[in-house]
């Protein structure tokens, strides 16, 4: 492979890569509706065209809800399958964009162009960075260093309900060596970073009914148990005094952040009082003797993501209501068991539940946490890839977050993930006025040319 050739090609090119990623933008592939379901094959079927016309064998593969795309640059499996979403969350509130989050704007802030629209970031942006890469690669050397298969999903902004059964049903073609997967970020703007740690997931919806209809808060406030409160109080003890979460043998399994990665975040250029700056506060929240990169890496949480009930509409209504909600979350670590955690946390909930009350919980799939070795062959020529493009040392960062396809890939295929990305922290992900730094994208997909030949080496 022609590595200067490539990258040069990039460069030249670098209009039409925007134009490409501007109409895969326009697609309103929101999983979250069923109304967007037209616009999610619509997105799909555009992506194989794209990959049609680049080397790759791409095929439409249906689902029992939105349709996979599947691509290979041979005949058979590739020994390398590159994973992406092309389905994006909701743009409420829709109010508090600033143009059509499906009309993509090229916009400059401090000197840095980038483009806004939902998706620009998550994930359509940062897939884009592979796809142009590939074209590239396929244009200059007229084939591929490596063997490479592609598989997009369009529900992972859903929880990816139709993802396990496609990779169970479909093993043997996509069991590769390994998975590369572009849902992750840089440190900064200008340090790349591979992610070495990912949180795993749990949540929890719970219901709870007291009375048997909203009740007049004049005639029965102060001789009935409201459940608002009731859920407030069940909530308010899952935290003791020191930020610690409070339910039983919740910690099992919990392991020490290694003293190899304790350094490699030490090294980092990362202040405390910036962080919280960025999100309007001053001080921050949790366990105690844990630095603030060891809490939101490498220690497990409990989150309330939601609490209604009762009369929220404009105006006043004075009712005690019948009942109260909440939906809960946490993030696990280590060797945290997901289902032993939702059953100690169910137990200590109906334990404190008072009497008159019922309680009822929805079950949402749980996934462990992921831990990557350091030392592992591709992390290193993916890690040497960065740093050549990037000029900088790529450093080695935890996920706070959880990406269930690592877990599946490892579970199902048997394969480990390097998770690379070009995402910044103020791309605003999930949240109006989303955006991707088009410096970000140029680079990203000469990243993906780099880490391909460092690849190829072997």
């Amino acid at each position: 492979m022609n590595l200067e050739k490539t990258l040069k090609r990039l460069d030249q090119t670098r209009d039409e890569s925007v134009s490409r990623l501007s109409e895969l933008l326009k697609f309103k592939s929101i999983s979250t509706n069923s109304k967007y379901k037209i616009d999610c094959i619509s997105t799909a079927k555009w992506l194989v065209n794209e990959l049609n016309t680049i080397g790759f064998n791409a095929s439409l593969r249906e689902t029992t809800g939105n349709p996979m795309v599947v691509a290979h640059t041979t005949k058979s499996k590739g020994d390398f399958l590159f994973y992406g979403h092309y389905d994006v969350q909701p743009v409420d509130p829709l109010k508090e964009w600033e143009d059509d989050p499906f009309e993509p704007k090229i916009k400059s802030i401090s000197g840095e162009k980038i483009i806004v629209a939902r998706g620009a970031s998550d994930d359509k942006g940062q897939l884009m960075t592979f796809i142009e890469a590939c074209r590239a690669i396929n244009y200059v050397n007229n084939s591929f260093p490596i063997n490479l298969s592609i598989l997009l999903e369009g529900e992972e902004e859903t929880s990816s309900p139709s993802l396990v059964p496609f990779l169970k049903k479909n093993t043997s073609e996509l069991k590769c060596k390994y998975a590369l997967v572009c849902d992750t970020g840089m440190w900064d703007k200008k340090t790349p970073s591979i992610t070495c740690s990912l949180r795993g997931m749990l949540s929890e919806e719970i219901s709870i009914k007291g009375p048997n209809r909203d009740l007049h808060s004049g005639i029965y406030g102060g001789v009935v148990n409201n459940p608002l409160k009731v859920m407030s109080d069940l909530l308010s003890n899952l935290h003791d005094k020191n930020g610690k979460v409070d339910i039983p043998y919740f910690y099992n399994g919990v392991e020490a952040v290694s003293k190899e990665l304790k350094k490699e975040w030490k090294k980092l250029s990362f202040s405390e009082e910036t962080f919280l700056k960025n999100l309007g506060m001053s001080k921050s929240f949790g366990e105690k003797n844990y630095s603030l990169l060891e809490r939101l890496w490498g220690r497990p949480t409990c989150e309330i993501n939601g609490m209604w009930g009762g009369y929220i509409e404009e105006g006043f209504k004075t009712v005690i209501p019948s009942e109260a909600h909440a939906k809960i979350s946490f993030r696990l670590v280590g060797d945290q068991n997901p289902e032993e955690i939702r059953l100690n946390f169910r137990k200590k909930l109906m334990n404190d539940l008072p009497e008159d009350f019922e309680i009822k919980f929805s079950n949402h799939k749980g996934s462990k946490a992921t831990q990557f070795p350091l030392n592992d062959e591709i992390i290193n020529k993916a890690q040497k890839a960065l740093s050549d493009e990037w000029n900088s040392k790529t450093i080695f960062e935890g996920g706070g977050g959880s990406i269930p396809i690592v877990q599946h890939f490892k579970n199902i295929l048997d394969m480990d993930t390097l998770l690379v990305g070009f995402a910044l922290d103020d791309d605003n992900i999930h949240s109006p006025n989303e955006k991707y730094n088009l410096k970000s994208f140029y680079k990203g997909a000469r990243s993906w040319v780099r880490i391909i030949d460092e690849i190829a080496k072997n």
